[in-house]
């Protein structure tokens, strides 16, 4: 079996690869091609996985190329993991959104929105091209913002991409935990969006346990979302929100925190890898002992902001692991075996929130087989939730058309209408700032 992962030369590649070598099953994958427009990056995590895969004399083959059509032919798998503009452009998305007074996160507010500005149209183009050259290979989207590149994908894919997320998978884990369960056995209530969802409940034996946690401050305060929201305000939803509500939730508080940094997330990831890129130019470094000090340190320091606003200290062991590349291929394993799962995605809604459209993608537990995945019937959110859930989605929609459209003035609708966007002037300022440091967005008039 064939898996083609775009942005093959990305730091996060060599997880997925680490779980490939663990995988000893019928229909595992045989060949991975890494496409990267960059073949410096594309050499340096070749050598990483090299290193991996010393000692398992069965490990898939790796195979490199700047070819975009090759790396698609003959693919029964593609894994998008593209970051448009690379981390200088995460950098400046930050930079410009944070001198207006607004959030620049990667995938939320401002900074969101002027991301999947520029990567929309490069995913449609993926996408088009997966329809021409490989019609019957699955495509697992992990490009951020990841709802939106997977809604954008899915009008020429349809049911064919699926977008995958670790946050939500990493939350039931923690609150599994924390209530002295097994993960594997519990069922895991999620609704909303990526990045914007919520654990309703969790049922372990047919008995929801999570108002066991909600009752109680001393376990809401012992894991990580807990701290970042504080007991008090889980109590007051009824529900543990995902990690990025907290840019929502307590945003004056976050905004500030990442004005106090004295780097944004963005400019220490650029100059983290920049320092990795250039190591792996030597001949004598060891490139798998170099990716490893880099995402230890990568990983100790995500949402650091977040957890300075709230005061919630530093990550636990635990939180160190990430994840997204289990969900892969899981997911993979899924499809490919008839292996049939559950697994929460991002996937078309068809019908599962009422108040959503059936093509808008939402993030939901799905069922998962061979012929791909199917969302499972959830109660309605809270009327609070789902007014946010509506918000996003409706800008996500304007960012689609501006997308397609060229228009700028649709796209200063994107922004200005963002629950974390407070002013029509902002949203022009916005709009000048980021097609100003963006070559990529020169196609908004």
């Amino acid at each position: 079996m064939r898996l083609t992962i775009l942005g093959g030369g990305g730091f996060r590649v060599p997880l997925v690869y680490g779980a490939l070598l663990g995988d000893r099953a019928e229909g595992r994958v045989t060949r991975v091609v890494l496409h990267d427009l960059d073949a410096g990056r594309l050499s340096a995590v070749a050598r990483v996985l090299a290193e991996q895969a010393a000692d398992v004399h069965d490990a898939p083959e790796v195979t490199v190329t700047t070819d975009l059509d090759e790396a698609l032919r003959g693919a029964d798998f593609v894994f998008s993991a593209i970051r448009v503009g690379g981390l200088e452009g995460r950098a400046a998305d930050e930079r410009v959104a944070l001198a207006e007074g607004v959030l620049g996160q990667e995938t939320v507010g401002a900074g969101g929105i002027a991301y999947g500005l520029r990567t929309v149209p490069v995913a449609v183009d993926i996408a088009r091209r997966v329809a021409r050259l490989a019609p019957d290979a699955w495509v697992i989207n992990f490009t951020n913002p990841a709802g939106l590149v997977t809604e954008a994908m899915s009008r020429h894919l349809g049911d064919r991409v699926i977008g995958i997320c670790d946050s939500p998978v990493g939350l039931g884990r923690r609150i599994a935990k924390v209530l002295g369960a097994n993960p594997r056995e519990a069922w895991i209530d999620y609704v909303g969006l990526n990045h914007l969802g919520w654990v309703r409940g969790l049922r372990i034996a047919g008995r929801d346990e999570l108002p066991r946690l909600l009752a109680d401050p001393a376990l809401l305060g012992s894991f990580e979302e807990g701290r970042l929201f504080g007991p008090q305000w889980l109590q007051s939803l009824g529900a543990v929100p995902n990690e990025y509500l907290h840019y929502y939730y307590f945003n004056r508080e976050t905004v500030a925190a990442y004005q106090r940094a004295e780097k944004t997330r963005g400019a220490f990831l650029r100059d983290q890898q920049v320092g990795f890129y250039e190591e792996m130019k030597r001949p004598d470094a060891s490139a798998l002992a170099a990716w490893e000090r880099t995402r230890a340190e990568r990983e100790a320091t995500y949402m650091a902001e977040n957890r300075d606003a709230a005061g919630a200290g530093e990550r636990e062991e635990d939180d160190l692991s990430g994840g997204y590349e289990k969900v892969a291929l899981a997911l993979m394993r899924a499809i490919a075996r008839d292996e049939r799962t559950t697994l929460i995605l991002n996937v078309r809604n068809r019908g599962t929130l009422g108040a959503l459209d059936a093509e808008a993608v939402i993030e939901v537990p799905a069922l998962v087989d061979a012929n791909g995945a199917h969302p499972v019937a959830v109660d309605p959110l809270p009327d609070h939730a789902t007014g946010l859930v509506c918000a996003v989605k409706a800008v996500e929609r304007e960012v689609l058309s501006a997308a397609a459209s060229g228009s700028r003035t649709t796209a200063v609708k994107a922004f200005a209408l963002h629950p974390l966007v407070d002013s029509v002037g902002v949203a022009r300022a916005l709009v000048e700032g980021y097609t100003a440091v963006h070559p990529g967005l020169a196609y908004l008039r």
